[in-house]
């Protein structure tokens, strides 16, 4: 699993302007990163996840597994597991054997899965080119984005792309507190084969959890 290593450079990045708006250079590469993906049939990821308070202590870590395909997708996080099969989300929780249902929610403004890995970047997002670093020794882009929408919970978003493979590394969400939340990806396998029935919760599989359905 990739570890983050970008280290002291994010320090620098808030004093970056956006009088740039969208920086076409960081563009370019996030364009090229989305084309990549969207070439994909399905992908499964490894990923980990590490939460840090103002302060920079760590205060919670896991490790996961995302598989795509089309608008269908399950993740693997820690215990909980989340399905979708593009109309419907299914969050299940083992700790308290509680299925929740809900609509797969299908507005411009939610960021699923895929759009994380495509075009989330195109409306909602201004952005400049901030300074090049390593993720687990590999040379990346690091691409500062700030939300247009100022209600939003996070005031940056530091995202690093694999300049050789073109292809997301990491993503940091900075809270308005100071917190931040540190995505890794690491290992990604292009076209696997996945069928479609594993995006669906199989209620058989899990006997006597309880369905909440929010529908």
């Amino acid at each position: 699993m990739k570890k983050l290593c970008i280290g002291t450079a994010l320090l620098f990045m808030g004093l970056f302007s956006f009088a740039q708006q969208r920086d076409p250079k960081a563009k370019a590469i996030l364009d090229a990163a989305s084309e990549k993906f969207k070439s994909y049939q399905t992908v499964t990821a490894t990923f980990a996840y590490a939460s840090q308070n103002a302060q920079g202590k760590v205060m919670a870590k896991k490790n996961g597994t995302i598989n795509m395909k089309g608008d269908k997708f399950n993740i693997s996080f820690g215990n909980n597991k989340i399905f979708s099969d593009g109309k419907t989300v299914w969050n299940y929780d083992p700790s308290s054997k509680e299925v929740t249902v809900n609509n797969a929610n299908k507005s411009e403004s939610t960021i699923t899965p895929q759009k994380l890995f495509t075009d989330f970047y195109s409306k909602d997002f201004m952005y400049v080119m901030g300074n090049d670093s390593k993720v687990a020794g590999k040379p990346v882009h690091i691409i500062i984005m700030q939300p247009i929408d100022k209600n939003k919970a996070f005031s940056r978003l530091y995202l690093a792309v694999d300049k050789a493979a073109k292809t997301i590394a990491s993503a940091t969400i900075v809270e308005k507190n100071g917190n931040r939340t540190v995505y890794s990806v690491g290992s990604l396998k292009a076209n696997p084969p996945l069928a479609d029935a594993q995006f669906s919760f199989d209620q058989a599989k899990y006997p006597g959890v309880e369905v909440v359905d929010l529908r």
